[in-house]
């Protein structure tokens, strides 16, 4: 009896069922689709500008805009048209700015989830030119965007079947404000869930919240230490709530590193250094270039040319 073995037999992925390629795919962010896979073959391509592939948009990064070597804004128009005015639900980090957030805006009226994190360069006006075009949307995210009071309202008066908001900002226990509390409460009744790490509202501004969202079911208000939670306070928030996260709950399941939006010491058990990323290998320096690179990407050609779009 010989003493080897057949060699495994790999799977062809070119040759994959066309439902599950798409499938696939769909896991995937649109940076890696857009600079890597659909580079691969012509089939993948296809399957790559099927508008069903982008009724999400996931534009997730590590935040090193100066050293990437894409064009994100590039890649999130790229990703946008090819949505073909079907796209529902798109996630925003550190590139978003009034331009990009209004082009999505202007070919995304169906959108009915907004997520956009430390986007410090979307102003209180861009957003509220935006969001007014958003009139489905029922999920929004604002995670350290410096937004005003009159932005919030101007979300909840042009959202109106807003169900889910996360707000999350840098806690500082010396600031009690209860701008945000106040907007929330006054303009956003259908609210299920709201997270607000690290706001500056006080218990009145909490009471508020309960008194205009009636349909609060869920409340994440970890590191907002200016409030007491106590008394009857606590007994109505324990009544109302069925998922309550008080101020000193831990924060190890908070997709952002609280010690990193935390200068006053409060700190974190959170024992990771993430930043509530997830894993995509990106390509490496000895891939080829192609016309997303930064900043000379018309210079490159692709075997697909212009097809690619």
């Amino acid at each position: 009896m010989s003493g080897k073995t057949a060699d495994p037999e790999w799977p062809n992925w070119v040759q994959l069922p066309r439902d599950l390629t798409a499938a696939i795919f769909s896991k995937l962010g649109a940076i890696e689709v857009l600079t890597s896979v659909q580079y691969v073959c012509s089939s993948w391509l296809q399957i790559c500008k099927d508008p069903s592939m982008w009724r999400t948009i996931d534009m997730r990064n590590f935040g090193d805009l100066f050293d990437i070597e894409f064009d994100l804004e590039k890649i999130c128009r790229g990703a946008v048209d090819r949505s073909n005015g079907h796209l529902s639900s798109i996630n925003i980090e550190y590139f978003g700015n009034d331009e990009i957030l209004q082009y999505i805006a202007d070919r995304s009226s169906h959108l009915t989830n907004l997520r956009l994190a430390n986007c410090y360069s979307i102003s209180d006006q861009g957003l509220i030119d935006s969001i007014a075009k958003f009139p489905l949307l029922e999920e929004l995210e604002l995670s350290y965007c410096s937004l005003s009071k009159e932005t919030l309202e101007a979300v909840g008066r042009s959202c109106p079947l807003l169900k889910s908001l996360k707000l999350n900002t840098t806690s500082d226990p010396l600031i009690e404000c209860n701008d945000d509390a106040l907007a929330i409460a006054e303009n956003m009744h259908e609210l299920r869930h709201l997270q607000i790490f690290g706001n500056k509202l006080t218990n009145s501004g909490l009471e508020a919240i309960l008194n205009g969202c009636p349909h609060l079911r869920s409340l994440d208000l970890r590191h907002c230490f200016n409030i007491d939670l106590a008394g009857n306070l606590k007994k109505r928030c324990l009544e109302k709530i069925q998922d309550l996260r008080c101020p000193k709950d831990s924060t190890s399941d908070y997709e952002f590193d609280a010690t990193l939006h935390d200068g006053y010491g409060f700190g974190s058990d959170r024992d990771d250094d993430s930043i509530g990323m997830y894993d995509i290998e990106f390509m490496s320096d000895e891939d080829d270039d192609n016309e997303f690179s930064d900043p000379h990407f018309d210079e490159y050609d692709h075997d697909y040319g212009d097809d690619c779009w």
